[in-house]
């Protein structure tokens, strides 16, 4: 798409509502471990059926952002309402509180996919990236989800399990795959860590962690967890991109990638506060978060905001030289 057809863009069919700015824990490679950029807050129902409402061609909805979705209470009658408008509905979530209540909520609401973040495939190895001692409980209960899915003979929700790789965890890597074909969980990601290019960071989010440009032997660590995937009955992937080898890789030949987003045209992120952000990723891409908010759902349409100048003039830039800040490290430094 043109930057000079920005304004005349279909509204998204594809939309990533936090549904709560609040967390339960404060892990080394989130923004929270820095400081939230807005004021703790969840979205209520009666909310989220105003922001979709605005989208009738809605087709896949994400349920998370900076939060963890599990804190709020109306989580599963927001599933349903989505179910009912016939949408894709998933959400990243740590698992802490994925007890019998919540997986029974979970599976009666028609969940199409959770997505668990563990970045580790032992107690010492979370305790190191998420600064907490409920790696067991989580793992119980995944394995009891699994079960009670299989058990219960329904196809949803697909379980996952996704791994930050970082120079500090990624010797776990191999184990995790392990782990999870003994939970009975068939997919496993491993993402790429984001962060700041013009702030020094915090925590794990910082250049020197990260993958890229690591040495073979993160290489043939990642080959042997493919190997062990193949094995077990697991896929492999990465996310946003075709193999997770290219984890260690930067640019793919492409001198300005993040032309190639498709997010800008395509999708809406939404925060709890009803702020609208070019993407997921944007938060944790640059300190200044001013910078990436486009609108607010709570003063104007979804409309107004999809087409209006913010929107249209980050548009433009994404495809110059000197893309906005948050996506100088789109396509070379983490996935598009």
């Amino acid at each position: 798409m043109h930057a000079n057809s920005s304004s005349n863009l279909k509204l998204p069919k594809n939309l990533y509502l936090e549904t709560t700015s609040r967390c339960n824990l404060k892990c080394k490679g989130c923004i929270l471990y820095r400081g939230s950029w807005e004021p703790q807050r969840d979205l209520s129902l009666k909310e989220l059926i105003m922001i979709c409402d605005q989208l009738p061609e809605l087709e896949r909805t994400a349920l998370h952002g900076i939060g963890e979705p599990l804190l709020n209470a109306e989580l599963p009658n927001m599933i349903q309402y989505l179910k009912d408008r016939k949408a894709y509905v998933f959400f990243n979530s740590n698992g802490v509180l994925l007890d019998e209540k919540r997986q029974v909520q979970l599976i009666d609401s028609g969940l199409d996919e959770l997505r668990i973040s563990l970045d580790a495939a032992s107690p010492a190895g979370y305790k190191a990236m998420r600064d907490s001692d409920k790696f067991d409980r989580i793992v119980s209960n995944v394995q009891v989800f699994s079960e009670r899915i299989k058990s219960l003979q329904v196809f949803n929700p697909k379980l996952s399990l996704w791994y930050l790789g970082t120079r500090e965890n990624i010797s776990e890597l191999p184990d995790f795959v392990r782990l999870a074909a003994s939970l009975g969980v068939t997919e496993v990601y491993l993402q790429r860590l984001v962060y700041f290019h013009d702030d020094e960071g915090y925590g794990l989010a910082r250049p020197q962690k990260t993958l890229v440009d690591s040495d073979a032997a993160t290489a043939e660590l990642i080959h042997e967890s493919h190997e062990i995937a193949k094995q077990s009955g697991v896929q492999f992937n990465a996310s946003g991109l075709s193999n997770p080898l290219e984890s260690l890789q930067t640019g793919f030949g492409n001198p300005l990638p993040w032309k190639k987003c498709y997010r800008p045209q395509t999708l809406m992120y939404i925060t709890a506060n009803g702020n609208v952000l070019p993407c997921c990723i944007s938060p944790f891409a640059t300190s200044d978060y001013d910078s990436i908010i486009l609108g607010n759902v709570f003063d104007s349409s979804l409309a107004e905001i999809w087409s209006g100048h913010r929107y249209r003039a980050f548009r433009k830039k994404r495809q110059t030289e000197q893309p906005p800040q948050c996506c100088k490290g789109c396509g070379t430094l983490w996935s598009l």
